[in-house]
């Protein structure tokens, strides 16, 4: 499905975003992984046709490089999945102003930046491009001391369907997925209750994200534009009271 793609990935040498290059590699794609964590990221390349730029997200001339450099590779830029993101659970009366404009900067300025560069590129193919974007199902819900994250990914989903609308006439699908709990460490360390609270009966894995990127990302796919797909196992549409 995508021989000879170019996939980018941010956020890629860990977790879901490890997942999602190794998963893409698998279907033929020309994959390039970016992420800080340089270690992690060159031992991801050693495996398929992963290849590893190391990229600050929140920088923007790091962000021009990596599409530079991918197009140069490659030719061409076919997908980009922004997936680079950072958490801190901090009480909002101790959150300081740094710390916020991290999140922001991280979680979603970063899309912006990604998303504008990329297009540039994606805009020449004949048949245009997809752009994802990883939000959060805490667009929508929260728990306490979470405002900088939940603020980021709320402005994910947003920015998503803007940018849906404004690079349409290129030929360019942008759609963002707000994963759920998706279990990135040992699945078998899991207890019951915390597959059964779930209405899919079971916690995600990193596998269920990459087969929704596949759908949005497939040129098959293309009347599907500006959507937040929720993949969650059913949590947000389950009502919790406390007995």
């Amino acid at each position: 499905m995508f021989h000879n793609k170019t996939v980018i990935i941010t956020g890629a040498a860990n977790g879901i975003g490890k997942a999602l290059a190794e998963a893409y590699s698998q279907k033929g794609a020309n994959v390039i992984a970016a992420d800080l964590d340089e270690e992690a990221g060159k031992k991801l390349a050693e495996t398929g046709n992963i290849h590893f730029v190391k990229t600050d997200v929140r920088n923007e001339k790091e962000i021009i490089n990596l599409m530079k450099t991918a197009a140069e590779k490659f030719s061409r830029i076919d997908v980009l999945i922004n997936n680079a993101g950072v958490s801190r659970w901090k009480s909002p009366y101790d959150l300081s102003a740094d710390e916020w404009d991290d999140i922001i900067g991280t979680n979603l300025r970063s899309v912006f930046l990604g998303s504008r560069e990329a297009a540039k590129y994606m805009r020449k193919n004949e048949d245009g491009g997809s752009i994802i974007n990883l939000a959060s199902t805490r667009a929508t819900m929260s728990e306490p001391n979470s405002e900088a994250y939940a603020a980021s990914k709320g402005g994910i989903v947003a920015l998503t369907h803007a940018l849906a609308v404004s690079l349409s006439e290129d030929r360019i699908t942008v759609n963002s997925i707000s994963p759920g709990w998706i279990e990135t460490g040992d699945y078998e360390e899991l207890r019951e209750i915390d597959h059964l609270q779930h209405p899919s009966r079971r916690v995600g894995k990193p596998e269920d994200i990459a087969r929704a990127c596949f759908y949005l990302s497939s040129s098959e796919n293309d009347f599907v534009t500006g959507s937040n797909l929720v993949v969650d196992g059913g949590m947000t549409r389950k009502m919790i009271y406390e007995e």
